[in-house]
């Protein structure tokens, strides 16, 4: 179905009152792109590991997007202008510009165009398979069929590549593994693919845990796998061969003082998803924690870790 992006050029004071004319006008859904959120979430204490420095100014700009659908659009851009120009004679601050663009937009312009350009991924012993293509796997390898959906994991990034690369390099045929941050389950299907006996996977997201889900039952791995929704290792019980964690550097300091709870005596650690500026933040909270390094991977700006006690 074919819509019309709306982007209304605005201020960060403005920008609430014109997503409410937008939703009045019958917008489906709304878009607030405005870099004065980041800035407050940062000097509330909310840090991301990596972030695009062009992203943050203090302009004061802001911009509102709405969708609606091309039928009928006339009356819609009419109701819209009318609003606008009402905010422009009794909005008591600064409002902007309020000029209005738009572009027409398929929605499935975006799914198709990602389906096309995510192709098989290899990674050691593990292909990583869309699972919309047909795929022969050579002798020896593994194939992870994959649908993303909405979570985080299409096996592309570093920090998954590294995973898996030290991944592959233990012994992990009868171990039991847990995944913490599972996302769309890659980890954790890799590691049921490659042996392991039982392997629980949690993530705090639902769109995570239903995609998780899905994947495992793709793979035919809903036996082998338990997902289920859960704050880091609040769900977890018991001791395992083997903890995955790829998230951020943050929270990878903050499971460092209980990681060890939930890890056998003789049991490997592998994190991944560290920038390159905050390994040293985390290779410190993990020394201190008990935990010494086994080995280092690094690809790109991103770096993984093997430990053990």
């Amino acid at each position: 179905m074919k819509y019309y992006e709306i982007t209304v050029d605005t201020t960060s004071e403005a920008s609430e009152l014109v997503a409410d004319i937008l939703t009045e006008a019958g917008s489906n859904g709304i878009g607030i792109y405005d870099p004065k959120d980041l800035l407050e979430l940062s000097a509330n204490g909310v840090i991301w590991d990596y972030m695009d420095e062009h992203l943050i100014n203090d302009d004061g700009k802001a911009q509102v997007k709405g969708y609606f659908p091309v039928d009928g659009f006339e009356s819609v851009k009419a109701l819209i202008d009318e609003k606008l120009d009402f905010l422009r004679t009794n909005c008591p601050f600064d409002f902007g510009s309020l000029d209005v663009s738009k572009t027409v937009v398929d929605d499935n312009d975006w799914v198709e165009s990602w389906k096309e350009n995510y192709k098989p991924i290899h990674a050691g012993r593990i292909t990583i398979v869309p699972e919309w293509i047909d795929y022969i796997p050579q002798d020896g390898e593994h194939i992870v069929k994959i649908d993303p959906g909405m979570a985080f994991g299409t096996g592309e990034h570093e920090s998954t590549k590294m995973c898996l690369q030290l991944l592959q390099a233990l012994g992990i045929e009868g171990k039991s593994v847990i995944d913490v941050g599972t996302g769309s389950g890659i980890l954790a299907l890799a590691s049921a693919k490659l042996g392991a006996k039982f392997v629980e996977a949690y993530d705090i997201d639902d769109n995570a845990v239903k995609s998780a889900k899905a994947n495992a039952m793709l793979n035919d791995l809903s036996d082998k796998l338990k997902v289920d929704n859960a704050n880091l290792l609040d769900k977890t019980t018991g001791k395992f061969d083997i903890v995955l964690a790829n998230i951020t550097a943050d929270v990878l300091i903050t499971l460092s003082a209980t990681l060890g709870d939930y890890l056998k005596n003789d049991g490997v650690v592998i994190i991944s998803g560290i920038i390159l500026k905050r390994e040293d933040d985390v290779k410190n909270a993990f020394i201190n924690a008990g935990y010494k390094i086994i080995e280092r991977v690094n690809m790109g700006e991103w770096v993984a870790f093997k430990l053990g006690k």
